[in-house]
């Protein structure tokens, strides 16, 4: 199909409804910007949203057809529906690989990527807001101030990738991989579920209002970091910086720390900065850093 023609026929349809892009996007829960797309033929509806694009604009099917003339009709009932056999019955998903491809401020809102190839390119100021990117790799990428708000990030990995004042913000992170990643990024209202991030600094990341469940952090940067009200169950913290870090208020379960490897007694001395006033922890977690003997937990709650 030709989706100059289609964009044409969507544009004379919304007009005909009196309706702007943006009202029409509304009804659709997308983004203007991706009607305009649609409009430009740049883009195409999947076939979920060619139904409903023909009922919200009072037309069947048939009428994004190339052969098809301009003009609003009647919404076909069902049985009326085979003619939109020319339409795709079913959205194959294909992987995508975008090597060295600048999309700065790119609008991918709502799109469904799954193992897509990000690599060495620039996602500057990239929107993701709602997308299903399940399954993709972003390598060597430049992505600060991209948007992740609510995308949903299964299996995905992020490798020295840029992700400074990005935003995270309800994301789905299950399995999701990071690696010298995250410095400045904002985490809030995230459950991270069997997520590795490893030899990461993550001293200007924020952290708000998380729940971190079979979560690994390996050899990363914590120093000066505020975990505090937040959640931990069955995570390891394995030779990671955690001078001046912060768990004030947090409750921690089945939480395990080991400390980085020194000659010296750094590592311990380091540790003894840690805050954990006010932490609620289980007995094991809390014997295990008694253990330690570097830490003050006179303030803690043990359950």
């Amino acid at each position: 199909m030709d989706t100059k023609i289609i964009g044409s026929k969507i544009t004379q349809a919304r007009k005909a409804k009196g309706l702007s892009q943006a009202g029409l996007a509304q009804q659709l829960f997308i983004s203007p910007q991706a009607v305009g797309k649609w409009e430009r033929g740049e883009s195409m509806p999947d076939i979920t949203t060619f139904h409903r694009l023909a009922a919200m604009l009072d037309v069947d099917l048939n009428y994004f057809t190339e052969n098809s003339p301009a003009g609003t009709g009647t919404v076909a009932s069902p049985a009326e529906q085979p003619a939109a056999a020319s339409l795709p019955s079913q959205e194959r998903q294909v992987a995508l690989h975008l090597t060295a491809v600048d999309m700065q401020q790119e609008d991918f809102a709502g799109a469904t990527l799954h193992k897509g190839k990000f690599k060495a390119g620039s996602l500057h100021s990239a929107n993701f807001a709602g997308a299903d990117l399940t399954g993709s790799t972003f390598e060597v990428i430049d992505a600060r101030e991209a948007n992740f708000d609510r995308a949903n990030l299964t299996d995905c990995s992020f490798s020295i990738t840029d992700l400074t004042d990005a935003t995270f913000r309800q994301s789905i992170l299950v399995r999701t991989t990071l690696h010298m990643s995250g410095q400045g990024a904002t985490f809030t209202d995230v459950t991270f579920l069997d997520v590795r991030i490893t030899k990461t600094d993550l001293q200007q990341t924020r952290f708000e209002r998380c729940i971190f469940n079979a979560t690994d952090f390996q050899q990363c940067d914590l120093r000066g970091m505020h975990f505090d009200g937040q959640t931990f169950i069955g995570v390891q913290f394995d030779k990671s910086a955690l001078k001046d870090a912060s768990f004030s208020g947090a409750t921690l379960r089945n939480v395990s720390f080991k400390l980085p490897f020194s000659l010296t007694n750094k590592s311990h001395l380091d540790f003894k900065t840690v805050c954990f006033d006010g932490a609620t922890m289980d007995k094991t977690t809390y014997a295990a850093l008694k253990g330690l003997r570097v830490t003050d937990l006179s303030k803690v709650t043990v359950v």
